[in-house]
């Protein structure tokens, strides 16, 4: 089984190492032929990162390539990594210095950059190299500023790049680590399983035979032989897979210390030679110290003095080109620098929100000292206004009170204006009952001498018959006085100010009143004018509850407006044209969307048309606008349509309505409510 599994894992090491050599190949090509700056730049970042384990050298110089090409594009991030790859090159070698040096500078560009990732990143790689050392102190204080700034990164970002995957293995891996070389097994062997789980299941070859082996390693500590040695041959077989030169050194090394362990001495030399010899052609300086170390330590124990002293030598040497004084000087001055670095931006974050603070403090005096005025200009000026607006008050109501007698003023005079003009009206309508009176008075004198006559002649039905004719001349008489009485009635309350009780009133003879006032005014003043009315009353009529005169008013100044309008026709109208005014009275009923009230029931209807020059298109918006007037100046005050508006709509609930069509007539209804 175990034979079949070794070659399986030949298997995947001969196709790996074929794709690994074919994708660098493409890429030195891609390298070649690239046109463009951001081409060549891609393609040096992917020789930095498939050059670093099996040849750290050229890792290294391609990634100061991809650095300078960076830095002329302006691409910090891309920086930033060049620097952490070479960090990583340096490291790997041994060169701890040189690691250090870069993954600092690399961490000050992601901090400028505020990359959560890259300065996870660092962390990492600091951590990782403190481990190879064997300051498995600093090493975890690195990992853990790793994690708390990782795990909530990760948690916040759902989608992250492949390479950010890896950190979580990684971290994993390294406390492992550190754990395992501090000897506290159970702990590591939580880490390490954690990490090897998260690397098998998203493939990170890279990392697999990393942990193989630190897996092997915990094995070993629990004296399993067959358990390690399964992961260290898996470790080897994975480390040649993708020419990972120095963990397949690390891993020998580990074989040797298993089988030295359970006492197989050929076999643990055997594999720590083989250790040293690959740290050795890779140059990896901390893996020959560490193989030279334990094959002086074989050699001593077997009592071989030539040889352990050989290895004492080479382990010493090693030891010397890593940890000389002038290095060891130059990796205590980066960590005192670095721990002064970090001190001196805690100190400037401490002053910035100090300064921050206060600055707060003096913006929230300043911002309360505003609203301090702003409250007290605010109180002053509602108190000025207070007082303005109390004296405008005053004012307006004042200018109330003068526009209310005013308007008073106006409407009394334009009632007066109206009388004015029936005042010949009036008086040819008077003057019809004065001739009955007349005449019959004379009749009855006549009469009464005659009767005088008869009275002296004795003949009495003769008396009989004259007192019956003198009855009915008398009866005419009163009639006629009456119906003089009636008019001069109703012109004093069209007069009379103030008047609005309503009465039961007969409209058809409101109607027949004010349009004989109407035409008869006019015809005294114009002896030309002529018209013909046509009247379509309905019969029985009911009595109709309103204010006589104020209706009559409305009434009369749709006729007066009627006429003239026909008169002004009359002037230049064409042969055969017959002035003509139609009179329409009835009821009708009206459903609630569509009475002046909004209420269904029945409705009284005045309409009056004329055939005159109707009302242009432009104006009919306006006509009922108060000191609205098409008349000449003089001849008409505005006030007419505007008052009978507010009579009909306002004091009785009703409607006025207008329809006409220019140069040929027309029509108003009013509509009143029962």
């Amino acid at each position: 089984m175990k034979k079949a599994l070794l070659f399986f894992l030949l298997l995947c090491v001969v196709a790996h190492c074929k794709a690994q050599r074919k994708h660098i190949d493409t890429l030195r090509l891609a390298l070649r032929n690239a046109k463009t700056d951001s081409d060549r730049l891609n393609a040096l970042t992917g020789l930095s990162h498939d050059y670093f384990i099996p040849n750290p050298d050229s890792s290294i110089i391609f990634s100061q390539q991809a650095y300078d090409l960076a830095a002329k594009l302006n691409k910090p991030l891309r920086q930033g990594r060049m620097l952490s790859n070479m960090g990583n090159a340096y490291a790997t070698m041994g060169d701890y210095v040189k690691g250090m040096q870069y993954y600092f500078r690399a961490l000050m560009v992601y901090e400028q950059l505020n990359d959560i990732s890259g300065i996870v990143t660092v962390y990492n790689n600091i951590g990782s190299t403190d481990v190879q050392e064997g300051n498995y102190k600093d090493a975890l204080t690195y990992l853990d500023s790793a994690v708390n700034k990782w795990r909530p990164y990760a948690a916040t970002h759902k989608l992250i790049r492949l390479v950010d995957r890896t950190q979580n293995a990684v971290l994993n891996m390294n406390i492992g680590e550190c754990f395992l070389y501090t000897g506290k097994i159970d702990s590591a062997a939580y880490y390490l399983n954690l990490c090897y789980a998260d690397a098998k299941k998203n493939n990170f070859t890279e990392e697999i035979d990393n942990v193989e082996r630190d897996l092997g390693e915990v094995e070993i500590s629990r004296g399993n032989k067959a358990a390690a040695l399964k992961h260290l041959l898996t470790a080897v077989a994975v480390a040649k897979s993708i020419d990972d030169v120095e963990m397949l050194s690390i891993t020998y090394l580990s074989t040797s210390k298993l089988y030295h362990k359970f006492k197989q001495q050929d076999s643990a030399e055997a594999y720590a030679w083989k250790a040293l010899k690959t740290a050795s052609d890779g140059k990896y300086e901390q893996d020959v110290l560490n193989a030279g170390k334990v094959l002086y330590t074989d050699y001593d124990e077997d009592n071989d003095v030539a040889d352990a002293y050989k290895y004492f030598k080479l382990a010493t040497a090693a030891k010397d080109s890593l940890y000389s004084q002038d290095r060891l000087k130059q990796l205590l001055s980066m960590d005192f620098e670095e721990k002064n670095r970090k001190q001196e931006i805690a100190e400037a974050q401490l002053r910035y929100r100090e300064e921050v603070r206060m600055w707060a403090l003096m913006a929230g005096l300043a911002v309360l000292l505003l609203l301090v005025l702003l409250f007290w200009r605010n109180a002053r000026n509602r108190k000025q206004a207070n007082l303005l607006l109390l004296r405008q008050k005053e004012e307006i109501e004042a200018a109330l009170e003068q526009l209310q007698l005013t308007q008073k003023q106006l409407i009394q005079s334009e009632k007066m204006a109206s009388l004015g003009e029936l005042t010949a009206g009036v008086a040819h309508e008077i003057q019809n009952p004065l001739n009955f009176v007349n005449n019959f008075s004379e009749v009855n004198i006549e009469l009464i001498s005659e009767m005088q006559t008869e009275l002296e002649t004795g003949t009495k039905e003769e008396v009989i018959d004259i007192l019956e004719d003198i009855k009915q001349n008398l009866e005419k008489i009163s009639h006629h006085g009456k119906r003089a009485e009636g008019i001069v009635k109703g012109m004093l309350q069209h007069s009379r100010a103030g008047n609005d009780t309503k009465e039961p009133t007969d409209i058809n003879k409101l109607v027949d009143e004010y349009l004989r006032l109407a035409y008869h005014g006019l015809r005294a003043r114009d002896k030309s004018f002529n018209a013909e009315w046509v009247m379509h009353f309905a019969e029985d009529l009911p009595l109709v509850n309103v204010v006589p005169q104020d209706i009559g008013r409305v009434l009369l100044n749709l006729f007066t407006n009627a006429f003239y309008a026909i008169q002004q026709k009359q002037k230049t109208a064409p042969a055969g044209y017959k002035p003509l005014l139609e009179l329409t009275t009835g009821i009708i009923t009206h459903a609630a969307a569509k009475s002046p009230g909004g209420k269904a029931g029945k409705y009284l209807q005045v309409k009056v048309m004329d055939n005159g020059n109707g009302i242009p298109d432009n104006i009919k918006e306006k006509i009922m606008q108060p000191f609205f007037t098409t008349k000449p100046t003089g001849e008409g005050t505005g006030l007419g349509l505007s008052m009978s508006y507010d009579i009909v709509v306002k004091g009785h609930g009703g409607n006025i309505e207008v329809l006409s069509k220019e140069n040929e007539y027309t029509e108003f209804t009013v509509t009143l409510p029962l």
